[in-house]
Parts: C-alpha cells; structure tokens; sequence
C-alpha cells in the first residue's frame, strides 16, 4: 500500500483533543500540511464549526460579553452535539466514504471532557448523546495533547480568549484535565497522550509518527490531495 492509500469507502478518522491552550489547532494544521505532502487526501475540520450550522452554533457557545447569563452544561452539550452531527454528516462521513483522512480538532471526546467532567453531567447519556449526534462514528485514533491547565491558560490573550478561557475558572478546567486523561486511560487503544509543553515541531513530530503508524503507510506521495478548510 502507497502512502495515502486506504481500503476502499473508508478512510482515516483522526482526531485532536486537549485542554485550552494545548496547541491544537496549530498541530492540526501543521499535520494537515505534512500528510498533503505525502500524498494523503486529507480534510481538515474543526469543532464547533465546519458547516454553516456550525459557525453559527460556534458563536453562541464560545462567544462572550459582559452580562450574558451562563450556559446550563446541558445546553452547551446539546449544541456541540447538533454541530458535531452536522458536521459528521455534512463533512467527516463524505469524506471517510471517498478514502480521505480526515484531521479533526476535537470531537465527542470534548464533551465527555468538558460537560462530563468539567460541567458535572453523567457520563452515560452524554456518551448516549454522542452515539447519535454522530452516528456512532468514533475515531481510528484521538492524539491528546496534555499540557497544564496554568500553561495552556496564559499562552491565550484576552482577544483570543473564549468564553470557556474567560469566564471558566481553574478548577473547571483541571476537570477538564483530569477528564480527558481518565479517557485515555480507559481506551489506551485509541489514544495516545502526547506532551504539549514540548517545542511545537517535537509535538507534530511525534502525532504524525502516531498517525503514519495507526495507517501503516510509508512515507511516498502518491496521489492528487484535496483540503477541505473549515
């Protein structure tokens, strides 16, 4: 097999999970770039966001001003998880379907991290929620990059900040922290916990030598490279 090349009708589901401030879009982009150059069909998302209900949910989750009253961690869940449906039907499924790999930061993950263990919610009917915001699709492998709440925290400016960054406090998102490195650790098979303090080049340099492994290709190109950008 070719780099690039997967079995017919279903490609690659990767996904990008990490406390705020873990540096994951940057590595998604820079894995993006890495994988077009050698010969992957590779389709680039984000969450939430992707689609046009996406956007428009993004507004609402991450948005913030003075005054606005909090969102119910039920709320937040059941909006991530329309957009995530829209996305997996819009995007991820087309995509899998034609052979691409698909690089997605975050993905249901986030959820069981932030309303689960964040926000307080039972883990069951959230999970419940993401088997059918996607369909069931879970991914082939899921790169955590873990990094201190206090680190992530202070390499965001107050512009860049959303409102889960300005109006959440520490101890939500050691949560968060926590959360997600109780995931990995349930499902050892699936993630692989990757340090984000390290330089961003050792940090991209150790999630596509994941990745090339998960696929089992070689280094080659092959063939033409379409990009989806969110």
């Amino acid at each position: 097999m070719k780099d690039g090349e997967t079995a017919p009708g279903r490609g690659w589901f990767i996904t990008i999970e990490g406390p705020d401030g873990a540096g994951k879009t940057l590595v998604a982009g820079l894995l993006a770039d890495a994988l077009l150059a050698r010969g992957f069909d590779v389709v680039q998302t984000r969450e939430p966001g992707g689609t046009a209900v996406g956007e428009a949910v993004r507004h609402i989750v991450l948005d913030h001003a003075p005054g606005d009253a909090p969102h119910d961690p039920r709320t937040d869940a059941l909006l991530f998880g329309a957009s995530r449906a829209q996305l997996v039907a819009e995007v991820i499924r087309p995509a899998l379907d034609r052979g691409a790999l698909v690089i997605g930061a975050r993905h249901a993950d986030s959820s069981l991290a932030y309303q689960g263990h964040g926000g307080g919610l039972p883990q069951a009917p959230l999970r419940e929620l993401q088997d059918f915001a996607t369909g069931g699709l879970r991914p082939d492998l899921t790169l955590l990059l873990d990094v201190p709440v206090e680190t992530g925290l202070a390499r965001k400016q107050v512009d860049e900040q959303t409102r889960f960054e300005a109006t959440f406090d520490l101890d939500f998102h050691r949560r968060v922290r926590e959360g997600y490195l109780a995931l990995a650790a349930a499902e050892p098979e699936r993630f692989q916990v990757i340090d984000a303090t390290a330089p961003v080049d050792a940090v991209v340099e150790t999630a596509l030598g994941a990745i090339l492994a998960r696929t089992g290709t070689a280094t080659e190109p092959s063939r033409p490279i379409l990009r989806i950008h969110p």
